[in-house]
């Protein structure tokens, strides 16, 4: 009886942590380049009640009696599928088509990924910078922050498929700035720590980053200019999963109410 109250409250808070991740899926429903997350559980020690013995008769019993102590969270995998395009009238919001993520500079000097691409122009000490909604300098693929060069009109600024920035000169010919969007991959993306603001950094589990404009063997991907990748959250799926995860819930809190009840009737057998 006292193993049935254990197990269905393993189960309980198994339920709970599954429907916090679910409940972030969905409050993250328009955020800018969001990967949905799903839980992932497993079982925990399980109890030999009978070995593997011959039973009273003297028959053979080929299989023991088992009885397992409910489960836990284990992992919280991230799904990294493409996200839609999303047309923006932003001429700096940028849509990743592929594996590749975007590294911006933070204030304590550390890199982080994203494939939030919604970036701005900001003014600052080496002048017109690109960076995110929060004040990031962008990196391009040697690691420099992104600079429009003097006298050039950020209107004027376009991107290239392969994140070259260009701009037209007083002849109407194209130039590039020299530089543009780095792009970068994991060999295990979902082993990158998650940060708030749809950033992630780096970890052994993921790997260090892989740098396209250098890196042999990788499939280069692609920046589109004016778009932005949405959420890749399933609002049907998630409410599916929602359900079942409250019925979940709710059978393993009828588990401990008829463990009690048994119990209860155990304890009156006395009078």
């Amino acid at each position: 009886m006292m193993r049935s109250l254990w197990t269905a409250a393993s189960g309980m808070i198994a339920q709970q942590t599954n429907v916090d991740s679910i409940a972030n899926n969905l409050a993250n429903v328009n955020t800018t380049g969001y990967k949905a997350e799903k839980v992932e559980f497993k079982t925990l020690l399980y109890q030999t009640i009978q070995a593997r013995t011959t039973t009273a008769n003297g028959e053979q019993k080929p299989i023991p009696a088992q009885v397992g102590l409910g489960t836990r969270v284990v992992a919280t995998t991230t799904d990294f599928d493409q996200g839609a395009m999303l047309a923006n009238s932003s001429d700096t919001a940028f849509a990743i088509d592929g594996k590749g993520f975007f590294a911006v500079r933070a204030e304590d000097g550390n890199i982080y990924y994203t494939r939030n691409g919604d970036f701005k122009w900001s003014i600052g000490p080496e002048g017109t910078t690109l960076c995110n909604s929060a004040g990031y300098p962008v990196l391009d693929s040697e690691g420099n922050t992104i600079v429009v060069p003097d006298g050039v009109k950020t209107s004027s600024v376009k991107v290239t498929s392969d994140g070259e920035f260009t701009y037209k000169n007083d002849a109407g010919q194209n130039v590039t700035f020299g530089n543009g969007i780095g792009l970068f991959q994991f060999n295990n993306p979902a082993g990158l720590d998650k940060l708030a603001g749809s950033l992630y950094t780096e970890t052994a589990a993921s790997g260090q980053a892989m740098n396209e404009a250098t890196t042999n063997g990788l499939v280069r991907s692609d920046i589109y200019q004016n778009y932005l990748e949405g959420s890749n959250v399933q609002l049907a799926d998630e409410m599916v999963n929602l359900i079942v995860a409250q019925r979940a819930y709710e059978m393993n809190s009828k588990a401990i109410q008829a463990s009690d009840e048994m119990l209860g009737q155990a304890n009156q057998l006395r009078r």
